[in-house]
């Protein structure tokens, strides 16, 4: 089993979870994280940390969210890997529980 982040993260991307991680498999992109369904060791450390509550397991993500369960995969293969906490994006607060961000993601 993996955790996956999912829309919430998008145009927020806070990082407390990489912090935590104790496999580094957290993957960044322009506005968006993503986590290695492959180097996920299901620890569920990340999954509280996350201040958007963006971050679920693999069996509870949110009904229309299940997309992001492959884009995590294809994802992560494809941006760096982040293993620092950094800043959130600058507008961060305001698109926080925003729905329906996946149009804005930046592949």
């Amino acid at each position: 089993m993996t955790f996956v982040v999912t829309d919430n993260c998008i145009l927020c991307k806070y990082t407390d979870c990489v912090e935590v991680c104790p496999v580094d498999c957290f993957y960044e992109g322009p506005n968006f994280l993503v986590i290695d369904p492959d180097e996920c060791i299901d620890c569920a450390l990340c999954e509280p940390e996350c201040p958007a509550n963006a971050i679920f397991s693999e069996d509870e993500v949110p009904k229309g969210q299940e997309m992001f369960t492959q884009l995590n995969e294809e994802l992560a293969q494809k941006w760096p890997n982040i293993t620092e906490m950094k800043e959130q994006m600058p507008e961060a607060t305001k698109w926080d529980g925003v729905e329906g961000k996946i149009q804005y993601l930046e592949k």
